[in-house]
């Protein structure tokens, strides 16, 4: 008895030795998996410059110069686009007729000004004052647009008889005229042979429904409009929809251009922009977004210090990886004249003017930009007017002598200048006309994406242009190079089947580093599979420190597989909680503008973490033949679908989970999803769409795939999608299975 049970303790000890040996032996070591799956040392954080502070308004904007035409083509389409996307521009909306109303002449000596109405939107007004010579041009007459800017009561501005006095002992007015310098010039230039169009900013004069205090004071968001289905501006969903004041004031520029262009005596060829502050910012922004404008004179307002302090001049992408002085560049080989005084554009002269110089230059036009500093307060006083009046009479040729003089004049009254009486009553400043007015460019957007769904190889080419362009965008990043990445091993762990390397990889050019786990299997078959998750690499870790068996699957095959923590998940997290609010920038005013205007969203900062390891296993010196993309979960499933739309045939396979996610389900305005213009350019599906051709197997859809996936898969002669819509407890199995098929 006692042999036999030695005998068995001896065959049980072996076989317990056995077993420890073929842990040992396994992937890797029980003992190594046993260790956090941590990259950095407990209690540290990445070296990641995203985890500093944001970029906001008051930033530093410095501009380089294109050193060729044709570098300059790319970036100009690229800056250009970003800008129509940001107001909402992207595309055009549908043009409405104007229904313009043109009444209530007044009468001067040499001009008239008559009282304007245009219809631009369902709600929404473009509001001013025209001016028009008495006298006859030879041909047509040239045309000056006068967005206003923030001067109190804008077209209706007089300054206080104080303010007026110092205006006249600085020498900054000298005819009593000056104490209403918006109208001054628009006076003067019709009397230079002009016809001028001084039109409202939305708030302000006649500027409504919207408000002042809406469009240009919004502090604190709206909990009772910001439902996916009752919204007004400034919320989650307007952001996602990139419906903004920026926006809709550049779209009433536009439309008062697309007026007064087609007036039967205005020389379409020879209109000029011009305005101050936030004038001077529609000045350049129409510019930039049109190319029909033949001049522009933006005062006070082109810098590469403060970018526009007010809501109206702010716009999710609009500034981000540019600003005021590159936006102004978009106006070349158009001519630019600038001036400059004691405020933020004070430094023009020798910060901006001579890279818009060097500019102008480049493209051959030396001669088309100019830029003035004068030290007055923030203005466009008589000095200033007088710099434009010149500057009109060169480039819109027309023919006054110079130095020109400005004349006295008398000034509109309010009654006078007012478009709305009894016959054209004002809109109510309602919350329900703001809800018309964002409800109908909701409408145009929609009705837009549904006749871009593709039929074929063109209407599929225009699908990618247009909402592939606006996630181009948004996303603000293509695959980096592979010189770009590098990688660094803190710590490595080696099995008889494979190796686990704890490591950092790096994209020097922007400051980024990504933790990761990276898993190699001895029997390598070339093939490398990037997995995204919605919590990081921990969550693809059992307890014990092993891969789990979906992991493990694909090693088992041969497939390496990388586990990345994109930012705000695993380390990057200083308390290990996930981000319930985006970051923001410091301006106590709840608009996402001031932030996202400047930085990308954190989904758009994901997806640069995926393209940085695709671009490192794409890449690798031992060149993959395979490199696949999983994302599996409601935030990972989309920015799957992002990184394989911007990396194109750097990845080969794909598996994606939405779980049924939509961006359109943000309330929110600072939810780490949103995405300012999401929703607009299709949402999760038009995401999905976009990685055609791309072999995709899709779960959280329905079993059926989705129409405009499909039909996009079909216009591109993609292969069948493959829709899953089994328990999302075998999600991964079945994504796997899928993958190695």
């Amino acid at each position: 008895m006692t042999d036999r049970l030695s005998t068995n303790r001896r065959t049980a000890l072996k076989a317990g030795a056995a077993a420890i040996t073929a842990l040992n032996t396994a992937f890797v070591s029980q003992r190594a998996f046993a260790e956090s799956s941590r990259v950095l040392p407990a209690g540290s954080l990445p070296g990641d410059t995203r985890l500093g502070a944001l970029k906001d308004l008051d930033a530093y904007f410095p501009w380089t110069p294109s050193k060729s035409p044709s570098e300059w083509t790319k970036r100009s389409e690229f800056v250009r686009r970003q800008l129509l996307v940001a107001t909402g521009l992207w595309p055009i909306p549908t043009k409405q007729p104007l229904n313009a109303v043109v009444h209530g002449k007044v009468e001067r000596d040499d001009y008239t000004v008559e009282r304007v109405i245009l219809q631009t939107g369902d709600m929404l007004y473009c509001t001013g004052s025209l001016y028009r010579p008495k006298s006859k041009p030879d041909g047509k007459y040239p045309a000056v647009l006068c967005p206003h800017g923030h001067w109190a009561n804008g077209r209706f501005y007089e300054h206080t008889e104080a303010m007026f006095k110092q205006e006249l002992e600085s020498k900054a007015e000298s005819l009593p005229g000056g104490r209403y310098p918006l109208q001054a010039r628009c006076v003067q230039l019709a009397r230079m042979g002009c016809i001028v169009f001084l039109y409202d900013m939305l708030g302000y004069a006649d500027g409504g429904p919207l408000t002042h205090e809406l469009a240009h004071g919004f502090k604190i968001q709206r909990p009772d409009l910001s439902q996916p289905d009752h919204w007004g501006l400034f919320s989650a969903q307007s952001e996602l929809r990139c419906l903004n004041i920026v926006g809709l004031q550049t779209w009433n520029s536009v439309r008062a251009l697309d007026w007064i262009s087609s007036m039967d005596d205005v020389d379409p060829t020879r209109i000029g922009v011009t305005g101050a502050s936030g004038g001077g910012t529609q000045t350049f922004l129409l510019g930039g977004v049109d190319p029909r404008p033949a001049a522009f004179f933006p005062a006070v307002m082109v810098s590469t210090s403060m970018q526009g302090g007010c809501t109206c001049e702010n716009a999710s992408y609009l500034r981000v990886n540019t600003g005021n002085i590159e936006l102004a560049a978009l106006l070349a080989p158009r001519p630019l004249g600038m001036t400059a005084a004691d405020d933020w554009t004070k430094e023009l002269e020798t910060k901006g003017l001579p890279e818009l110089k060097q500019h102008y230059a480049m493209l051959g036009v030396p001669d088309n930009v100019q830029g003035k500093y004068r030290p007055f307060p923030h203005n466009y006083n008589q000095p200033s007017r007088l710099a434009m009046y010149e500057f009109f009479n060169k480039h819109l040729k027309l023919g006054q002598q110079s130095p020109i003089v400005e004349r006295d004049f008398v000034p509109l009254t309010k009654a006078e200048a007012t478009v709305w009486d009894a016959q054209h009553p004002a809109p109510a400043p309602t919350v329900e006309n703001e809800l018309k007015i964002v409800r109908g460019f909701a409408a145009d957007q929609d009705q837009q994406l549904a006749a871009l769904t593709p039929k074929d190889g063109e209407s599929l080419n225009k699908f990618r242009e247009v909402i592939g362009g606006a996630w181009d965008v948004m996303i603000g990043r293509k695959l980096p190079g592979g010189d770009e990445v590098t990688q660094e091993n803190k710590s490595k762990v080696e099995g008889d089947d494979g190796i686990r390397f704890h490591t950092v990889i790096r994209l020097a050019k922007h400051g980024e580093e990504i933790p990761t786990l990276f898993f190699l299997p001895r029997n390598w078959n070339k093939h490398v599979a990037v997995w995204i998750t919605d919590d990081g690499k921990a969550s693809l870790i059992n307890g014990d420190g092993t891969p789990k068996a979906e992991v493990q699957q694909l090693l088992n095959a041969g497939v390496s597989v990388a586990i990345p923590d994109l930012l705000y998940q695993g380390e990057f997290l200083a308390d290990g909680q996930p981000l319930t609010q985006a970051k923001k920038v410091k301006n106590p005013r709840e608009f996402v503008g001031y932030t996202l205007g400047y930085n990308y969203p954190l989904f758009s900062q994901r997806v640069h973490d995926v393209l940085t390891m695709i671009a490192f296993c794409r890449f690798s010196k031992y060149e993959p033949a395979g490199v696949h993309l999983i994302g599996l979960g409601r935030t990972a499933g989309p920015i799957a679908a992002a990184a394989a739309f911007q990396a194109g045939d750097a990845v080969n396979k794909v598996a994606i989970s939405t779980r049924g996610y939509r961006f359109a389900s943000i309330t929110q305005a600072y939810d780490p999803m949103l995405v300012p213009g999401a929703v607009k350019y299709g949402d999760v599906q038009g995401l999905l769409a976009l990685t055609a051709p791309h072999p995709l197997w899709l779960s959280g859809e329905g079993d059926q795939t989705p129409t405009l996936i499909s039909k996009t898969y079909q216009a591109a002669k993609g292969p069948q999608v493959v829709s899953y819509a089994g328990p999302v407890a075998s999600e991964a199995d079945a994504a796997v299975k899928w993958l190695l098929s």
